[in-house]
C-alpha cells in the first residue's frame, strides 16, 4: 500500500510539473517545431544515449570489480540496457538501480556486494557531475543574466558538491563506531570504496575520464535533439545548462524524471536568453530518445535468461561480511 502511494504521489508530481511546463507556453510554436523535426537527428539522439549507456557499463564493470561482484563488459552493458528501461516505469533511476541490483545477485555475489556496486557507482557519477557544474561556473555565470537563476546554480553545485565530497571524506573517519551502527556502516563502506576506486592509480584515471564522457554524452544528446528542430542554441551553451539540468532530474520525485526535466529545461533556456518553448521542445525529445532506449531495454529483459533464473544461493558468505579494512587494500 505504502509503495502504491508513492508511486501515485509522484506520478502527480510529474502531471504538475510537466502542467507547469506547459501552462505558459504557445502550443502553435511547439506544434511548429514538432513539424521540422529531422529524424535523422533523433536517430543519432537515440545512438548517443545507448552509446552513453555503454559507457556507464564500463564505469560500472570497474567498480563492481571492487566490491566483488565483478562483471564482464557486455553484462553490463546488458544490465544497464534493461535498467533504463525500468527507468521508464518507476521513479527517477531507483527502478533501473533496484533491477541492476538484482541482476547482480542473480550472478551468484552477496546482496551486500551487489547493493555497494550499484551506490558507489551512483555516487561517482553524482559527484562527477557536480565536479563539473563547478568547474563550468565562470562560464555559467557570464551565460545566466537572472540574478535567481545564477542564485539557484550556485545553491544546487553547493549542495551536490558538499554532498559528495562529504560522502568521500565519510570513508576516511577513523572512528570504529561508524562500522557497527546501520546503516552508517553500510555508507561508510560505500564511502570506503569509492575512495578506494576514484584514488587508485590503475582505477583512478579510467573512471574519472569515463565519468566525464557521460556527462558530455547528455550534452550530446540534448545537442541532437537541438539541431534536429534547428533551434538556436551552440553547443557551448548546452554545455552550460545540460549538467545542472541533470543534477536535478536525479532527485526521486517523478517518472523517469518527466515534468522536473521539461519544467528544468525550460526555466534554464528563459534565464540563458533562449526561447522557453525550444528548451521544453528540446527536454521532450530527449525523454523521447530515453524512453526508445528503454523499449530495447524492455525487449532485451524479455529475452534475457535472467528473467526466469531462479534466486542463486550464496556460498561465499566472507563476501557479505568482511571487514572494511579489506576494502581498504587494492
Amino acid at each position: 500500500m505504502r509503495g502504491f502511494l508513492l508511486l501515485a504521489v509522484r506520478i502527480v508530481v510529474s502531471a504538475a510539473l510537466l502542467y507547469i511546463a506547459f501552462r505558459g507556453i504557445n502550443f502553435a510554436a511547439i506544434q511548429s517545431r514538432l513539424s521540422q523535426i529531422s529524424p535523422v537527428w533523433v536517430l543519432l539522439a537515440v545512438l548517443a544515449t545507448i552509446f552513453q549507456i555503454f559507457l556507464g557499463a564500463l564505469r560500472w564493470r570497474e567498480i563492481s570489480a571492487q566490491c566483488a561482484a565483478p562483471l564482464g563488459t557486455g553484462q553490463a552493458f546488458r544490465y544497464n540496457m534493461i535498467g533504463a528501461f525500468f527507468n521508464q516505469t518507476l521513479p527517477s533511476t531507483i527502478g533501473g538501480d533496484a533491477m541492476r541490483l538484482w541482476l547482480v545477485r542473480q550472478t551468484g555475489a552477496g546482496w551486500r556486494a551487489a547493493t555497494y556496486s550499484v551506490l558507489v557507482d551512483r555516487a561517482i557519477g553524482l559527484i562527477a557531475l557536480a565536479l563539473i557544474v563547478v568547474a563550468s561556473l565562470p562560464w555559467s555565470y557570464d551565460l545566466i543574466g537572472n540574478a535567481h537563476g545564477r542564485l539557484a546554480l550556485l545553491l544546487i553545485d553547493v549542495a551536490a558538491i558538499s554532498a559528495g565530497l562529504g560522502f568521500l571524506a565519510y570513508g576516511r573517519l577513523p572512528w570504529l563506531w561508524l562500522r557497527t551502527f546501520w546503516p552508517l556502516r553500510h555508507i561508510h563502506a560505500c564511502s570506503v570504496i569509492a575512495n578506494q576506486v576514484i584514488f587508485n592509480r590503475g582505477s583512478g584515471p579510467k573512471i574519472a575520464v569515463l565519468s566525464l564522457l557521460i556527462h558530455v554524452m547528455a550534452v550530446v544528446i540534448a545537442w541532437c535533439a537541438v539541431r534536429s528542430i534547428a533551434a538556436p542554441a551552440a553547443f557551448e551553451q548546452l554545455f552550460m545548462l545540460i549538467p545542472p539540468i541533470m543534477l536535478i532530474t536525479m532527485l526521486p520525485i517523478s517518472i523517469a524524471g518527466w515534468g522536473v526535466r521539461e519544467a528544468t529545461m525550460m526555466v534554464a533556456f528563459g534565464y540563458a536568453g533562449l526561447a522557453p518553448t525550444d528548451g521544453t521542445v528540446v527536454s521532450l525529445l530527449f525523454g523521447a530518445s530515453s524512453f526508445i532506449v528503454g523499449a530495447i531495454g524492455g525487449l532485451v529483459w524479455v529475452l534475457s535468461a535472467e528473467k526466469t533464473k531462479n534466486d542463486p544461493v550464496t556460498t561465499d558468505e566472507d563476501i557479505l561480511d568482511q571487514d572494511i579494512s579489506d576494502l581498504r587494500k587494492s
